[in-house]
């Protein structure tokens, strides 16, 4: 067995029947659990002699929403977790959809790995996901005043509203958008003579 075969079957063996579904793509395995099993898993994950991940090193939100060219039908935000063992030199992505489209939570997973801080408060300002048991849950890159969440498949390409100093007010002030939507399309350039005769490009 290769060594994500013998991951995979550790994951089935540890986390039973918690486990949705645990695949090898592209040299890594992603398993899938429930949101209602998230915390346990997690711990399972750390905890067992056989997984040992101790490592929470990236989490990232997901937006289904467009995905496959609006094919899929399953659920529309997804937390990914990259979990890594450093005794056992092996990683894994655990994957858990949030069970509401329109109102997204997740339980933190702070308890188990406090280096989920900020990328949970990542997850919620760009994504809307909220992570309930989080001890400071606010905005990470966005400012305080801002309006919806940018990586959201829905959100405006242009924005809600745009920030500008007004030096009257001497103060930053927000204001509707000015710039005029528009469909950006690639512009193709045809130019005579651009290469010469036998088809070697000039200069």
């Amino acid at each position: 067995m290769t060594n994500n075969e013998n991951l995979i079957a550790a994951l089935q063996t540890v986390l039973g029947e918690r486990l949705v579904s645990a695949e090898s793509r592209l040299g890594e395995v992603t398993a899938v659990v429930k949101a209602g099993d998230l915390l346990a898993a997690c711990a399972m994950l750390r905890d067992d002699p056989a997984l040992r991940f101790e490592q929470l090193i990236d989490l990232c939100g997901l937006d289904y929403s467009d995905y496959r060219e609006g094919e899929w039908q399953g659920r529309r935000f997804a937390v990914v977790y990259h979990l890594l063992s450093v005794s056992l030199n092996q990683r894994v992505r655990l994957r858990v959809f949030a069970p509401d489209d329109d109102f997204p939570v997740l339980e933190s997973v702070i308890g188990v790995w406090s280096s989920a801080n900020w990328y949970e408060r990542e997850a919620f300002d760009l994504y809307g996901i909220m992570f309930t048991g989080h001890p400071d849950l606010r905005r990470l890159l966005t400012d305080y005043g801002f309006i919806g969440h940018p990586f959201r498949k829905d959100f405006p390409l242009s924005g809600n509203v745009e920030m500008r100093y007004d030096p009257e007010q001497k103060r930053v002030i927000y204001q509707p958008v000015t710039i005029e939507p528009r469909v950006i399309t690639p512009r193709i350039v045809r130019e005579e003579n651009y290469a010469d005769s036998e088809g070697f490009r000039k200069g």
